[in-house]
């Protein structure tokens, strides 16, 4: 149980790093994430509100404040990635290891949040 534990929150902690990092560069770095944004052709005006669904869904992972909440955030992040995944390969920028890395963080901590979280009480 402790080995779950470990990966659970390196993963999760790895992934909200990432998300922190990259909502951070939409608000703090416009100018660059409006490139990356015309360069992949994304609409500019949806930097800043998916910066802060990006911060909303790190609150709701580390809070678990709602599980249904929890498990939207996951399916945002998942659906963020899976799309800049593809836009990346698509463009042929090169900036693609980033949203494998997101994937993968995502994939660990879903997982290991359900074994940890979800697992009923052994009767003995």
């Amino acid at each position: 149980m402790k080995k779950n534990k470990i990966i659970y929150w390196v993963t999760t902690g790895l992934l909200c790093l990432l998300m922190l990092f990259s909502a951070s560069m939409y608000i703090f770095n416009y100018p660059r994430a409006e490139s990356f944004f015309i360069s992949l052709g994304f609409p500019t005006w949806l930097i800043y509100p998916l910066a802060f669904l990006k911060i909303g869904a790190v609150i709701t992972i580390l809070t678990k404040f709602s599980k249904f909440l929890k498990e939207l955030a996951y399916a945002g992040l998942l659906f963020d990635m899976a799309l800049a995944l593809a836009a990346h390969l698509i463009a042929a920028d090169g900036e693609f290891p980033a949203a494998i890395l997101g994937l993968i963080f995502i994939a660990v901590s879903w997982i290991y949040d359900r074994k940890i979280f979800t697992t009923t009480p052994s009767t003995n």
